[in-house]
């Protein structure tokens, strides 16, 4: 799928952090859209999508002169209190665009040069190591969560089909880790998995952030639903997954070879 690319010249860039990222002052998307087009993602549900008339992950707007609105509004945010900012909650600032287009490694350079409080990365894409640079000046200021739904890539490929490989992000966490970058994996939303999984995360990272549907997409799974997702379970015969409980067989494997200190649940893991 080749998306349609837009360039456009946004007001503002910084957004109020409310309901599920209350804990940050502001969030920060580079692009609108997002060709990675997963078919659970709550967006697809939000005005920006809903509005524009075409289908999710069809289209990208390209923010530009992006770090130089920024290095204004972090200012103007900065006199005003501390900045904690999260890095996207609506598209993936790692997203193919970004290879040609560089808005996101702007703003890591606007930020190395005057950082914020602190910065939370969410992405799923191995791109994020080209950036290891700019992240690593930004010390314990920064963390970087890589998203990893399964350890299984025919089920990646059934949820997700135009997403980053599942060996390439378990790839993109042990570079990360490597480069001394404050490094998250994010199972975020849950989807079918071995019971090898937590086994293969505990040897990449130190910390897990467990989410699903009910409790992460921000209105108790009724986005979800409306979106038709528990057909795809059901087409597989893995309807079982597709519960409000399912979390805790996957919370039980990872407590086995994890402390509980490191095994966050849903917003707890995004936090600051």
């Amino acid at each position: 799928m080749i998306p349609a690319y837009f360039h456009k010249y946004p007001k503002t860039l910084l957004n109020k952090g409310t309901g599920f990222l209350s804990g940050y002052s502001h969030s920060l998307n580079p692009y609108a859209g997002c060709s990675f087009g997963c078919s659970y993602c709550y967006v697809r549900q939000m005005p920006v999508s809903v509005f524009r008339g075409a289908e999710w992950g069809t289209w990208v707007d390209v923010k530009m002169g992006a770090a130089e609105l920024f290095r204004t509004e972090l200012q103007k945010a900065k006199a005003k209190g501390p900045v904690t900012i999260f890095m996207s909650s609506s598209t993936d600032p790692y997203q193919p665009a970004e290879h040609k287009e560089r808005v996101t490694r702007s703003l890591l350079e606007a930020m190395a040069d005057d950082p914020p409080d602190f910065l939370f990365v969410q992405t799923r894409s191995p791109l994020v190591c080209r950036d290891a640079d700019l992240l690593r000046r930004l010390g314990d200021k920064v963390r970087v969560s890589v998203t990893v739904e399964t350890d299984r890539e025919d089920i990646r490929k059934h949820f997700s089909p135009y997403a980053p490989p599942i060996n390439a992000r378990l790839r993109t966490l042990r570079l990360l880790a490597d480069a001394g970058i404050p490094t998250q994996a994010t199972i975020a939303p849950l989807l079918p998995s071995t019971d090898k999984f937590a086994e293969t995360l505990q040897t990449l990272v130190d910390r897990v952030c467990l989410d699903d549907y009910f409790m992460g997409d921000g209105s108790g799974g009724k986005r979800t639903r409306r979106m038709g997702i528990r057909a795809l379970y059901e087409q597989l015969g893995l309807e079982e997954w597709y519960d409000p409980s399912a979390y805790r067989v996957v919370r039980e494997r990872l407590l086995k070879v994890f402390p509980e200190d490191r095994v966050y649940i849903s917003q707890a893991g995004f936090e600051p």
